[in-house]
């Protein structure tokens, strides 16, 4: 099987995931399937062969933003399996070097990636910029925090943000939400629908020109249907999903997380925030910011991992309004390194009857290989 272009199963990011998890749907008596390693769902693996099938296009993704490039700059667009281009070689040669410093230096951790090098350019700088040149090379965000600047510890501010959205009890009145709006994207813009339902189910139907997708999360498993076929998630996917899907989120987080620490935040659109890291034991962090003033929760950054390295996706939270005595955004934008889009809603119902078959997952036809 030859593997699919990233950027073809991402172009709606946050709503495109590209492997299977179906275990969870299989009764008590069903076997479930033995999990196929990279080598053994696709042709031409030279490295990674041992990883599961569904981390290899994550992967492909993660070295596709740290690059700043797309799948045609290694891949002949006709024939992602043949070694015809000079860059595919190099990018084997980079992956082995990249394991290899890891394994010597750092135990076999993640800490050296593409991006380390690479900086979102297909060729890294190896020369330092002159001191007139310095601010052209964007480097990494360092806040400094002086004596005289009051930070709120973690239980402030989360405390703040629950209070701001309605408080527990307002929040915990809600049991179901459907939300009908826009989703803009590529310069498209089309209906989209969002079923949302205690504690943590998620479906959204997206009206594109090129037919009707679902992104969904029934709790258990999450899985993408479009005009191509359904694609579950995989494990770490599957993690950013619940994220997505917590209804009751505000009042969630320290029993979903469990260390945090506070930090001066960026400035967003004019509003002085505070950062929050987030960690919890099996999942990846996750980087909370909040207003300073109303305590709404203007940005999301979140993680999906991958053999080598992490996929970042930002959500940005704007038009928080009233909705049955709860403070809820009418507008977000998720950005990926391969693109984002933006959701705008028109109208909120809530403990509105769904439909519990929307989070039955379709069955997944089986991959035969000849």
């Amino acid at each position: 099987m030859t593997p699919t272009c990233p950027r073809e199963v991402s172009t709606l990011a946050g709503f495109f995931a590209v492997t299977f998890l179906t275990a969870s749907l299989l009764t008590p008596a069903q076997e479930p399937p033995a999990p196929k390693t990279a080598a053994q769902q696709f042709k031409n693996v030279q490295l990674l062969k041992d990883i599961p099938a569904d981390q290899l296009i994550p992967t492909m993704q993660f070295i596709a933003g740290a690059l700043g490039v797309d799948c045609e700059f290694c891949h002949l667009e006709h024939d992602r399996d043949k070694d015809d281009k000079k860059e595919k070689q190099t990018a084997r040669k980079m992956i082995e070097m990249e394991l290899a410093i890891n394994k010597s230096h750092f135990k076999n951790e993640i800490e050296v990636t593409c991006y380390t090098c690479h900086r979102g350019s297909p060729h890294p700088i190896g020369i330092p910029i002159l001191a007139n040149n310095s601010s052209a090379v964007p480097g990494h965000e360092h806040h400094e925090i002086s004596a005289q600047e009051n930070l709120l510890t973690a239980d402030q501010v989360l405390d703040k943000y629950l209070a701001a959205v309605g408080g527990a009890e307002a929040l915990h009145k809600i049991k179901s939400r459907v939300q009908k709006g826009t989703v803009d994207t590529g310069g498209e813009q089309y209906p989209i629908e969002i079923y949302s339902e205690d504690p943590e189910k998620r479906l959204s139907i997206s009206h594109a020109s090129f037919g009707e997708s679902v992104t969904a999360f029934n709790g258990q498993a999450g899985w993408l249907a479009t005009p191509r076929g359904v694609h579950p998630m995989n494990a770490s996917e599957r993690q950013s999903a619940r994220i997505d899907a917590q209804i009751y989120f505000p009042a969630r987080i320290r029993e979903l997380y469990q260390e945090f620490k506070v930090l001066p935040g960026e400035t967003i659109d004019g509003h002085a925030t505070f950062l929050v890291n987030a960690a919890g034991l099996s999942t990846p962090p996750l980087r909370l910011f909040f207003d300073q003033q109303s305590g709404l929760l203007l940005r999301l950054v979140r993680y999906t991992e991958t053999p080598l390295g992490r996929n970042p996706a930002q959500v940005d939270y704007t038009d928080y309004r009233d909705a049955g005595g709860l403070q809820i955004p009418f507008q977000w934008t998720l950005t990926r390194t391969n693109g984002s889009f933006t959701i705008r809603i028109a109208s909120v119902q809530q403990n509105v009857p769904i439909d519990e078959k929307l989070f039955v997952m379709p069955p997944i036809p089986e991959v035969r290989h000849p």
